[in-house]
């Protein structure tokens, strides 16, 4: 979001808080506006990001580095995210599991690169359901492989604090290719479960 205009979100956030009854100029909330303001520009830094750039190494004639034939599936899981509800501009966080098969090409990317990925989508206004499915469809663009998983546990502070005033958690699953086989996908489901404590 290369036009993200700072002065006007502050005096947005000044507008706001007069309208909600509140006083901007008191003491607690003099510089509220502009700290607010730059919150803003690192909640929203998603929109500055490509996935062709956040993909890229400095290795291999396409970004990616081979290696030597690895071809069994790659799993991160457990990665802490945090984004933001369109709807209410309001918080979901939670966890990301990603899954994939190198394909013919045996392009592999960086471990950081998945994790880099998921903030790509995360750092953006979203729903959790376009957030899964953005992120298999830019490892499957970029990579190329044999099949992609995505799986996404969050909750929702737009549920939790208003409306129904209830927790819980979401799910939301994207299956590429290969992992639409109940045994690839039950195998990455179990390389996703917690490693035991003592095991480091």
């Amino acid at each position: 979001m290369n036009d993200y205009d700072a002065k006007k979100v502050e005096e947005a956030i000044a507008l706001f808080l007069a309208a909600a009854g509140e006083d901007p100029e008191r003491e607690g909330l003099q510089g509220t506006p502009d700290r607010v303001a730059r919150a803003w520009r690192e909640i929203l830094k998603g929109y500055n990001e490509t996935p062709s750039e956040v993909l890229k190494t400095h290795r291999g004639e396409d970004g990616f580095v081979d290696i030597d034939g690895y071809d069994q599936m790659v799993v991160l899981s457990d990665l802490p995210f945090y984004s933001t509800c369109e709807h209410h501009l309001l918080p979901f966080s939670g966890l990301a599991d990603i899954g994939y098969l190198p394909g013919e090409s045996g392009l592999v990317v960086g471990l950081s690169k998945l994790a880099r990925i998921v903030d790509t989508f995360a750092r953006r206004l979203q729903v959790q359901e376009r957030l899964t499915r953005q992120i298999a469809d830019a490892l499957e663009e970029h990579l190329k492989p044999a099949g992609v998983a995505v799986r996404i546990r969050a909750k929702h502070e737009c549920m939790a604090c208003r409306g129904v005033n209830k927790g819980g958690t979401m799910a939301t699953e994207a299956l590429v290719g290969a992992f639409r086989e109940h045994a690839v996908r039950a195998e990455f489901w179990s390389l996703c479960q917690p490693i035991p404590r003592g095991v480091r």
